[in-house]
This record gives structure tokens, C-alpha cells and sequence, in this order.
């Protein structure tokens, strides 16, 4: 069993409010996660799993869930609770396919894989297991995770030992050996070259690897290695027909076994004590040891080891002479075989083993061709420089004799020109006095020249300079005057939006008062006329009741926010936070959860929300001078978090004098019985945080409660 260990980073910034720190969500968990497996390889596993699973009932991101739920099945995999592994590995793949991270979910999906193929080989089922461990080669091998590809090829080479594929299995473990990064995969690959060479009949050869074996397994304390060393060391002596000496080294594997929950190797050695007394003739301790193994293996799901089990004790049943006992063992063997070979029947296991063969193959085959073109291009280059050193010799000696005629022309040839060269030596001294003249006078004449241009240009340079200088400093200032008055607009409108609201309000509660108040004026002099029951007025009272009742009844649903009856709630916050972020060219992230549960929120807390993160925004685009908003909803345990945050100027919260917009959020807040907490640096930002208790909902509950009590009220006049 390897051990477990995936890093973590976690990324933090140091918020401060008054001596508050904030880290994030998602860097609190990866924190956890990585507690956990620190605490899994430290031995503490069932406190792990407890710990796991209250994690897991609050965890929100893909990455750290997957992590978690690994290792879950890691746990149960070295139990040998193989279903509930199997069930643990299959969901922790199925929430990787969730990571966004590339590098990461790769990582998660080759140890996954491997976890398959070991959970179906400890099951009995060798090409279900061969199968993710093919798959897990080929992910590792082109994502380049090099110690997940030996992981995996490990896997695959028990895979082939299980088989009796000594050959390949006896490869691949060698070439695991070349890796000496990991300490486990070295251990396992001294203890079943050791086990292959013992099946050899080359005992030699398989102590020095179990030897090997013993000496890593003692220097890292791991128990599982030692006792499949234990084990194998009894194989070497029952098949070296030394009894006694092999049933003590099973009764060690057994105590080693039970003491650390390590059932595979348990119940291997009880079948081997088994059989070890059936060759010594001993029937009835044999079916005892394995009727108990019987047991263990029904348990733990081992289907192989089942039925090795019913098998021997039909051996033992016919060496009794019990032939009906015989028969009954022999169906449930064939029983368990049959649902084997019925699982293990798949194409994709073997078009996967072949597609690796012939990858492997195509490997060779390249290394090959590589080698003859380089061979090929060796010999080619050794014929072209042949040809080339007898082409040189030929121009070689064409050359010698070139030069023997070359010297001889020119020998009468120089005595010529050494009588030409002195006349023209003395001309030329006469042109060179002549021209060094000339041309002190032209450099003197053309620096009397240059020297007030480079001045005029000097000083055009400097005029240039600052004309650009000016022209940058108007159009900052002229960008600067923009961007205000952009503002300014968004601010008036989201005021208008603000009045346009009050105004509805007032208007109805003049229709309120003039309407309703006028039909129950006549409601009230028709009752002071009235003598017979059953006259006209009566039903003309009772028509004026509904109208009026009515009335009240569309008056009520006039005063509910259009938006928020026709649409959810986190879909509308969202569509203004994004089209002020449009308007004013501010970046803006929303996040929300969980959306459902604050979608069912009462309308008043969904207004006074709404109101808040207006008045958060208002302050933001008239102050900050941010390019970058972040809003967060999170319903946490009956608290909503809202979580603002810009990355403007900010300010030093120590000198800041609350105006008005800051005391009405203020007030807000307390009106809902909420918390409100500012953090603030110059040049780093602000970040806004409120936590809301859902106990405030007794305010707007009071309210409903109310406009129940009124209808109710009506209903009564009604029905006088």
C-alpha cells in the first residue's frame, strides 16, 4: 500500500479590520485537506475518516472534495473493504472531471486509476485490474507525471506475476527498480521479483530480493511490506517440504495481520496453512483453517480466494470419502468461477493491453529506424570523405604547379613595376600634401557651420519635450474630467431609480387614503340609514365591502417590487451588478451560494439586501477609483455573508469620518440585527463584509402576519 500525499497551496492575504484577518473559502479547505493526509501517513487513520467526512458535509470546491473522498477509499482499500473502495475511488474521479486545473486533475485521475486496478486485483479480477492500470500509464505517460507512470506499471507487472506471466512481470519490475524516487515501489519490486524466482524453483536468488526486501521494510516500519515478506519466506520453506518451520512463519503473518487490519495477507497465509495440512495428511485441522478462511474471504469479497477455499475443502471432502459434501463445494466453486469470468469478459481490457503492446512495440521499432538512418548516415559521410580527400590531392597539385608558373611571371613582372612604382610614389606624395589641404579647410568650414545647428536643435528638442509633457498632463486631466462625469450620471441615476421608487409609494398610500377612505364614508352613512335588513342599501353595503376590499387587495400586491415577483431574486442582483460594471467600465465578478436557498429568502430582507449593495456601490464609483468589483452571497449555517470588495485607493479606516450613505447602510444592517465589519489601506482596496442571522426574518414575518390580521378583518365586514 503506497503512501498518500498530495501538496496543497494555499494562497492567503492578510486583511486587517481592526485586528480581523480574512483568508478565503477555498484556501481554508485546501488547509484542511492537506491536515488530513499529513494525519492519514502519520497512522491516526480512523481519526482521519471521521474527520473526512464532517469535512465533506461542508466542502464546496471540486479539487479539495476529490482529494477528500480519495482518501476515503485509500482508507478502505488497506482494509480490504473493496466495494466501499471501489465506491470512493469511482466518485473522487467523478468530481475531478470538476477540476479546472489541468496539472491537478490529471494527478487526481492516475492515482484514481491505480487505486481500480489495485481494489480489482485484491478482488480476484486480474484483466479488470490490468485495464486502469493501462489507463493509467497512458494518462501519466503524456501528462509526464513519472512517478505515477511507475505507480502504475508496478501495478501492471502484479498484474502479470498474478497471471503467471513471469517474463513480462519479471521486466516490468526490473525496470521499476531504475527508479529509486520512490521507496515503496522499490520495496514491492524486491518482494515479487523475490516471490517469481521462488516459483522458479531459484531460491537463491529469491532470498537475496526478499533480504533486500526485509532490510527497506525495517528501515521505514512499514508492516504490510514485512508481512508479504513473512509470507513468502514461508512459501520458500513449505515448497522446500519444510513444514514446520512454514506453519510458524504463516502463524507470524497472521499476528502481524490482525494486529494491523491487513485481511489479504491473513487469510493467504490461513489457505497456505491449509494446504500445508493437507500434504501432512492432517484432514480435519485443514477444514477447520479453511472453513475460517471461507468465512474471511465471503466477508471481505474476495471471489479468487473463495473459491480456492471451496475448492480445497473439496479436496479434503473426497480425501474423507465424502462425496455429497464434495458436491455440494464443488457447484459453489463453480458458482463463484462463473461470476469471474462472466466480469472479467470485456473487449476494452484487451484492446487496451494490446493498444499498450503496440505502443511499446512502435517504441522499439522507432529506436530501431533511428538507429540504421544513423548508421547509414555514419557510411555515407565516410564514402563523401573519401571523395572529398582524393578531390583535394588532384587540386592540390593542380595548385603547386599553378603557382610554380604564377611565380615565375611574376618575378619579371615585379622588376617592371618597381620602376613604375617609384614615379608614381613620388606623384602621390605631391596629391596627398594637395589633398590634406583641402580638407582641413573643408572640416574647419563645416563646423563653423554645424555649431549653431545642433544649438537651434538642442533647443528645438527641449520645446518638444515639454509641448508633449503639456499634452499628456490635458489629457489626463481631460480623462479625469470624463470619468467624473460619468459617475456623476451613474449616481443620478441610480438616485432617480431611488425617488422613482419612493414616489410609487407615496402614490399609493394617497389611493390608500383617498379611494378606500371615500367608499368607507358611504359605507358609514348608509349604516346610519338603514332600518330593514333585506332592502337594496344592504346589497348596495355589501357590494361597496368588496370593492373595497378588493381595492385593498391590488393596493397590497402594487406595493411587492415588479422585479422580484417576476423574477428571482440572485438574477436581478446580478444583472444590475453587471450593468453598473458596464456602465462605469469596472470590472465585476459575482458569486452566489447557494442561489436557491437566497432566491426563497423574504422580499423585505431581498430589498433591504438590494439596498445595501446599491449603497455599496454608490460609494464605490464615487470614491474608490476602482477598475475591479467582487460581490459574494454565501449562506452559510443560517447566516448570509455578503462579501464586497473593490480594489481602489482605498483609505486609512483610523482617520475616516462615517457621511451620510455609510450611516444609512449602517443602520440597514442593525435593522436586520446583521454585523458590519470595513477593511480598508491606502492603495491595496476595501473589503466590505456583513453577516446576516436569518433570525431577522421575524420582521418581515411580523409584517405578513399583519397583512393576514387586515384581510381577515375585511372577510368579517363582509360577511356581516
Amino acid at each position: 500500500m503506497m503512501s498518500v500525499c498530495l501538496s496543497a497551496q494555499i494562497d492567503g492575504h492578510n486583511k486587517k479590520q481592526f485586528s480581523v484577518v480574512k483568508k478565503s473559502p477555498e484556501a481554508e479547505e485546501k488547509k484542511t485537506v492537506t491536515a488530513l493526509y499529513k494525519l492519514y501517513n502519520s497512522g491516526d487513520e480512523k481519526k482521519v475518516l471521521k474527520n473526512t467526512k464532517t469535512f465533506l458535509k461542508n466542502a464546496k470546491y471540486p479539487t479539495n472534495i476529490s482529494c477528500a473522498i480519495l482518501l476515503q477509499a485509500y482508507y478502505y482499500n488497506k482494509r480490504d473493504l473493496l466495494d466501499s473502495a471501489n465506491y470512493y475511488t469511482n466518485q473522487a474521479l467523478k468530481y475531478s472531471n470538476k477540476i479546472t486545473n489541468d496539472s491537478l486533475k490529471n494527478r487526481l485521475q492516475c492515482l484514481g486509476y491505480n487505486l481500480l486496478g489495485l481494489n480489482y486485483k485484491k478482488q480476484g479480477l486480474f484483466d479488470l485490474s490490468k485495464k486502469w492500470h493501462l489507463k493509467g500509464l497512458d494518462v501519466s505517460q503524456k501528462y509526464k507525471e513519472t512517478n505515477l507512470y511507475y505507480t502504475n506499471l508496478h501495478g501492471l507487472a502484479t498484474c502479470y506475476k498474478a497471471l503467471r506471466d513471469n517474463k513480462n512481470a519479471l521486466k516490468l519490475y526490473k525496470e521499476c527498480l531504475d527508479y529509486k524516487k520512490d521507496e515503496e515501489i522499490t520495496l514491492g519490486s524486491y518482494i515479487n521479483i523475490g516471490d517469481i524466482y521462488s516459483d522458479l524453483e531459484e531460491y537463491e536468488k529469491a532470498n537475496y530480493y526478499y533480504n533486500k526486501g526485509k532490510q527497506l521494510s525495517e528501515k521505514t516500519n512499514n508492516k504490510q511490506a514485512e508481512a508479504s515478506i513473512t509470507l513468502s519466506i514461508g512459501v520458500n520453506y513449505q515448497l522446500q517440504q519444510k513444514t514446520d518451520d512454514a506453519i510458524k512463519a504463516y502463524n507470524e503473518v497472521i499476528s502481524i495481520t490482525d494486529k494491523n487490519e491487513l485481511n489479504r495477507f491473513g487469510l493467504i497465509a490461513r489457505e497456505n496453512i491449509g494446504d500445508t495440512y493437507i500434504d501432512l495428511k492432517k484432514y480435519k485441522e485443514a477444514k477447520d483453517v479453511f472453513s475460517h478462511a471461507l468465512q474471511k474471504a465471503i466477508h471481505f469479497g474476495y471471489l479468487d480466494n473463495q473459491a480456492y477455499c471451496y475448492d480445497e475443502l473439496k479436496k479434503i471432502a473426497v480425501l474423507q470419502e465424502d462425496y455429497k459434501s464434495a458436491f455440494d463445494y464443488l457447484t459453489k466453486s463453480t458458482k463463484v468461477k462463473d461470476s469471474i469470468s462472466k466480469i472479467e469478459q470485456t473487449k476494452e481490457i484487451k484492446e487496451l493491453e494490446i493498444k499498450y503492446k503496440t505502443a511499446q512495440r512502435e517504441k522499439e521499432i522507432r529506436f530501431l529506424q533511428l538507429d540504421n538512418t544513423t548508421k547509414k548516415l555514419k557510411l555515407e559521410k565516410q564514402e563523401e570523405a573519401i571523395e572529398n580527400m582524393n578531390l583535394q590531392e588532384e587540386i592540390s597539385q593542380k595548385i603547386t604547379e599553378n603557382t610554380i608558373l604564377f611565380f615565375q611571371n611574376s618575378s619579371q613582372k615585379k622588376l617592371s613595376e618597381i620602376s613604375l612604382l617609384k614615379k608614381d610614389q613620388q606623384l602621390k606624395s605631391l596629391q596627398i600634401k594637395q589633398e590634406k589641404e583641402t580638407k582641413l579647410l573643408t572640416i574647419f568650414g563645416f563646423l563653423i557651420v554645424l555649431i549653431p545647428i545642433i544649438g537651434l536643435m538642442l533647443q528645438y528638442y527641449k520645446r518638444l519635450k515639454t509641448q508633449r509633457l503639456l499634452n499628456i498632463q490635458q489629457a489626463e486631466i481631460s480623462t479625469q474630467n470624463i470619468n467624473n462625469l460619468l459617475k456623476d450620471q451613474e449616481l443620478k441615476l441610480i438616485k432617480a431609480a431611488i425617488s422613482g421608487q419612493d414616489k410609487e409609494r407615496q402614490r399609493i398610500s394617497q389611493e390608500l387614503h383617498d379611494s378606500i377612505g371615500g367608499n368607507l364614508a358611504a359605507i358609514k352613512l348608509q349604516l346610519n340609514h338603514l332600518i330593514i335588513s333585506n332592502s337594496p342599501k344592504i346589497k348596495n353595503l355589501n357590494a361597496l365591502l368588496d370593492e373595497t376590499y378588493q381595492q385593498v387587495r391590488n393596493l397590497s400586491h402594487t406595493l411587492i417590487p415588479k422585479k422580484f415577483t417576476h423574477h428571482k431574486f440572485c438574477e436581478v442582483l446580478e444583472s444590475y451588478f453587471n450593468n453598473i460594471g458596464e456602465a462605469s467600465n469596472i470590472k465585476t465578478d459575482f458569486t452566489v451560494y447557494p442561489k436557491k436557498e437566497i432566491d426563497a429568502l423574504h422580499e423585505e430582507i431581498q430589498i433591504e439586501i438590494f439596498k445595501i449593495i446599491q449603497e455599496l456601490l454608490t460609494n464605490t464609483i464615487k470614491h474608490a477609483k476602482a477598475s475591479k468589483i467582487d460581490l459574494q452571497l454565501n449562506l452559510i449555517e443560517n447566516v448570509l455573508n455578503i462579501l464586497f470588495e473593490d480594489n481602489g485607493i482605498g483609505f486609512n479606516p483610523e482617520n475616516y469620518k462615517p457621511g451620510i450613505g455609510f450611516i444609512n447602510l449602517e443602520s440597514r444592517i442593525t435593522k436586520l440585527n446583521g454585523s458590519f465589519v470595513l477593511d480598508s489601506k491606502p492603495k491595496r482596496g476595501t473589503i466590505a463584509n456583513i453577516e446576516i442571522p436569518l433570525l431577522s426574518l421575524s420582521i418581515a414575518e411580523n409584517d405578513i402576519t399583519k397583512g393576514i390580521n387586515v384581510k381577515k378583518q375585511l372577510d368579517n365586514l363582509t360577511k356581516l
